[in-house]
């Protein structure tokens, strides 16, 4: 494995026409780092994937392995390997031909082909299974198969783009795990495509998170899961409620926002002013379904629609103003039920508002909310 300390990107940037997919993406990537890049489609992270592999050339920037300018490479000379969505496998050859086959046009010798080979095939535990053709496989085993052919050349760096899309939810945690292992078993630095939140979260040490081809945070899972940067990582992070408000007033580290007739208390984020319109977002798990007696952020609401999902339930509620609230809980309740709901300050964010807030209408106007 061809060893760096790290892997840099300087203002990356790819325009198609006069369309901009990727702008001035700014990254410094730690050797045996595992870096998500994260954000609904289109939003620019598999051009930057493509740009590091050097599919597709850059409109602008420079990426460097150390010292090493390596964006004017070609990518059979980057050393880097790569696991695809739709696995790529070569239908005629079998499973141990396939991870052979980048050691075979590498021309290894054949004693060190086979080393190779053998010790892949250990890894991702498909030692049943090494004369079966692809077709003979699950979608599962394939995707592993793509991934020890990725890694059986020692890549100095693994690019997965959304590799476990196209399996089932069963199959997706299981190779989520996989990876996570091979990563950490075999000190990778692996940089990962995917549009699924919780797959990033389980997975990276450090998330990138894009929308419109811009990067609008980078940080660890926590950090992201925690404090969003704005109301659109935090609208991709699972923080279904996103409200419309304007800032009655703020004292310090906390304001008092209105929204759809009922006063709200916050934590801030970025630069939120009085009198200003603002977005409020809280997590649905972050909305407590309360007994009797005082709670923060007091709200009453009918429920609407009730799912079960095993030990939780997830609801829609709406207030007499018609604010509507995703919330789950353990508490048995119903469609029709009154309840009195509660939502702790630290965990209600207050954003300022943008220019996209008032044109979607994923985030409802605060005089009413919109479904």
């Amino acid at each position: 494995m061809s060893a760096f300390s790290q892997l840099r990107l300087d203002g990356v940037s790819r325009r198609f026409g006069g369309q901009a997919a990727l702008t001035e993406l700014d990254l410094t990537i730690g050797a045996g780092e595992f870096i998500a890049l994260l954000g609904p489609s289109g939003c620019g992270k598999s051009t930057a994937l493509n740009c590091l592999a050097g599919l597709l050339p850059l409109t602008a920037g420079s990426i460097w392995q150390d010292e090493r300018r390596i964006d004017t490479l070609p990518p059979e000379r980057r050393g880097f390997g790569m696991v695809f969505q739709s696995y790529a496998l070569f239908p005629h050859l079998t499973v141990r031909a396939n991870i052979a086959f980048g050691l075979r046009m590498r021309r290894l010798p054949k004693e060190e082909t086979r080393r190779r080979t053998d010790e892949a095939v250990r890894l991702v535990r498909l030692e049943d299974h090494v004369d079966k053709l692809p077709g003979q496989l699950s979608g599962g085993q394939q995707q592993r198969v793509a991934i020890a052919r990725a890694v059986v050349f020692e890549p100095s760096l693994v690019l997965m783009d959304e590799p476990l899309s196209n399996l089932d939810a069963k199959l997706r945690l299981e190779m989520r795990t996989e990876i996570r292992r091979l990563h950490q078993s075999l000190g990778l630095t692996t940089v990962y495509v995917t549009h699924d939140q919780e797959e990033a979260l389980s997975l990276a040490d450090r998330l990138v998170v894009l929308r419109e081809g811009r990067v609008q945070q980078i940080g660890s899972p926590r950090e992201l899961h925690t404090r969003p940067a704005n109301w659109h990582v935090a609208d991709f992070m699972g923080y279904r409620n996103l409200w419309r408000g304007r800032v009655e007033r703020r004292d310090g580290a906390r304001a008092t926002v209105e929204s759809s007739g009922h006063r709200l208390l916050g934590e801030v984020v970025g630069d939120v002013q009085a009198e200003a319109e603002a977005v409020l977002a809280v997590r649905p798990e972050d909305i407590r379904v309360d007994g009797p007696g005082e709670a923060h952020n007091a709200l009453s609401a009918t429920v609407e629609v009730v799912e079960y999902q095993g030990r939780e339930l997830a609801a829609e509620a709406r207030t007499d103003t018609g604010l509507l609230l995703h919330l789950r809980t353990e508490r048995r309740i119903a469609p029709g039920d009154q309840v009195r709901l509660g939502v702790d300050p630290q965990r209600l964010l207050v954003y300022p508002a943008d220019a996209a807030a008032a044109q979607t209408n994923r985030v409802p106007q605060a005089s009413g909310a919109t479904r």
